[in-house]
């Protein structure tokens, strides 16, 4: 993939789909123990496991499922998707994650955030985008917060991973709020 050439290009990173030759980078990227505990992943997915994942996302009508890639050097950092759209009340589930710790902490999934919500507003036609975020990821919270996303409610106990309970954040933003804030 050349430079430049994603869906939706920022200042310092472009997002693009993936395709089948990205099964093992995939794979890898999200194989660390630290991703695998914010993202909650509890089992252990084979590269032939995340090869049909990709598959049935490129059919998949209801999800975007993008890499984050850097522009400097077309490294791939992270992937973001929105998911299980509901198109009849124009509503989808965010999700993000940036692998290698290096890459964290550094403004890129606040950009790949922002291209995903301008896409999903305004190319989709969403009307709301959803996410949830474990308790203990703080780093994350604090990204969607920023970004204008509401805290809605805290479903309790509801992941177990290493040996305890942790809760589920759950925010939103509407249309009419990312408008407010964005396209003032």
């Amino acid at each position: 993939m050349g430079r430049h050439s994603g869906l939706l290009t920022g200042e310092r990173v472009y997002l693009r789909p993936l395709n089948g030759e990205d099964a093992e980078l995939y794979y890898h990227m999200f194989f660390g123990e630290e991703t695998r505990r914010l993202t909650g992943t509890q089992r252990h997915i084979t590269k032939e496991q995340i090869s049909a994942y990709i598959d049935r996302k490129a059919g998949d009508d209801s999800a975007v499922l993008l890499l984050i890639s850097l522009k400097e050097n077309d490294e791939v950092i992270g992937d973001i998707a929105i998911q299980d759209m509901d198109r009849g009340n124009r509503t989808g589930h965010l999700r993000l994650a940036i692998g290698e710790e290096r890459h964290q902490n550094q403004g890129f999934g606040r950009e790949a955030l922002l291209l995903m919500l301008e896409y999903g507003f305004g190319i989709l036609n969403l009307h709301r985008i959803e996410l949830e975020v474990y308790s203990f990821n703080s780093r994350a919270a604090h990204l969607y917060e920023s970004a204008g996303f509401v805290r809605e409610g805290v479903r309790r106990q509801t992941l177990f991973y290493n040996h305890e309970y942790h809760d589920v954040v759950m925010l939103g933003m509407l249309e009419s709020e990312y408008r407010e804030r964005y396209l003032k």
